[in-house]
């Protein structure tokens, strides 16, 4: 089995997340569409990503004018988006008034064995697929490891002995980006210790207070406390360095693990969106992905656009969903 789940993390959780994918629409029209206020929601505490690209989607709409109507953020933390989802799916599955921002965790929450949910992207319309980030690995800046095989050495030495933290739950995005590079370096992943919390920003937390030893997160979210010198990136899993402040990090392969691995964000809403209202955010998010404000805003947030419309994201959603399930099952992972 580790042979197999070694190709696919090293290929298939590499997520080259390069796919296509299609919304399912129901039936009817909503002509007057939206005529009150609107709600983005991040599933996750503040800080993550999941935060930040709703804060920056609101942003932008509302500063571009794409979007006449007040739109307000929420968080909703709980179980890696597990808890927002349940609730979405069941009691707004007729909303579209109230939409929200998700990346893999809401194929893995839903394929893994452990804390599954039973609800899934299919529970949702896809609307469109906005960014991808990556992966980072992240210590204090004062740690004793000061590149990743050194943390690596001292997981393989002692597991229990070295805490590594994420912000979101078991067998999910952060867990997955945690153990890629020990598994690849030779290190049984069920033998690392990992701690989930509500989003990169408490990750984030827990690492500078010293309940944990390393964190996988965004790389994205890392920017600020980098600049500011109370972390330091070990690497990341892009495929290739990236610019800005972390023009100097190395990627997993340079720095002697043969893997990469790619975080998309997309928006959706409730599955009983009608025709005229998946139209109107399929308009707007391609405007939205054109206009020079939202591209600033993606430089500011270290993000690259990776634009896919409500079609082609749902496409592209069932083809990674079969990764995520390859790869849940070859680490023993899969409901």
């Amino acid at each position: 089995m580790k042979k197999v789940a070694g190709v696919l993390l090293a290929g298939m959780l590499a997520l080259n997340l390069a796919a296509c994918g299609g919304a399912k629409e129901t039936s009817g029209t909503n002509k007057d569409y939206p005529k009150k206020p609107l709600t983005i929601v991040a599933p996750s505490g503040a800080g993550g990503g999941w935060d930040k690209t709703a804060r920056s989607l609101s942003k932008v709409l509302t500063e571009t004018k794409l979007v006449e109507q007040t739109i307000t953020v929420e968080n909703k933390p709980g179980g890696g988006g597990t808890v927002f989802l349940a609730e979405y799916a069941t009691q707004d599955k007729n909303n579209p008034y109230k939409l929200f921002v998700s990346s893999p965790p809401i194929l893995i929450n839903h394929d893994k064995k452990e804390g599954n949910s039973p609800y899934g992207y299919r529970d949702t319309t896809p609307l469109a697929q906005l960014t991808k980030d990556y992966g980072a690995i992240v210590v204090k800046a004062d740690s004793p490891y000061q590149d990743l095989k050194s943390l690596l050495e001292a997981i393989k030495t002692n597991p229990q002995k070295v805490t590594m933290a994420g912000g979101s739950a078991p067998g999910s995005m952060d867990h997955l980006v945690a153990i890629l590079p020990a598994y690849k370096y030779d290190v049984n992943p069920k033998a690392v210790k990992y701690v989930s919390y509500d989003g990169g920003g408490e990750a984030l937390a827990a690492l500078l207070g010293g309940n944990a030893d390393a964190i996988a997160t965004d790389t994205s979210s890392v920017g600020e406390y980098v600049k500011a010198g109370k972390v330091k990136v070990l690497a990341i899993s892009a495929k290739k360095r990236l610019g800005g402040l972390l023009q100097d990090v190395p990627t997993f392969e340079e720095a002697g693990i043969k893997a990469d691995f790619t975080v998309w964000r997309g928006v959706f809403g409730p599955k009983g969106m009608k025709k005229d209202e998946v139209a109107y955010w399929e308009e707007k998010l391609k405007a939205l992905n054109k206009n020079e404000i939202w591209k600033k805003e993606l430089q500011a947030n270290g993000w690259e656009s990776e634009f896919k419309d409500a079609a082609d994201f749902k496409v592209f959603l069932d083809e990674q969903d079969k990764v995520v399930k390859e790869l849940l099952t070859a680490l023993g992972m899969a409901k």
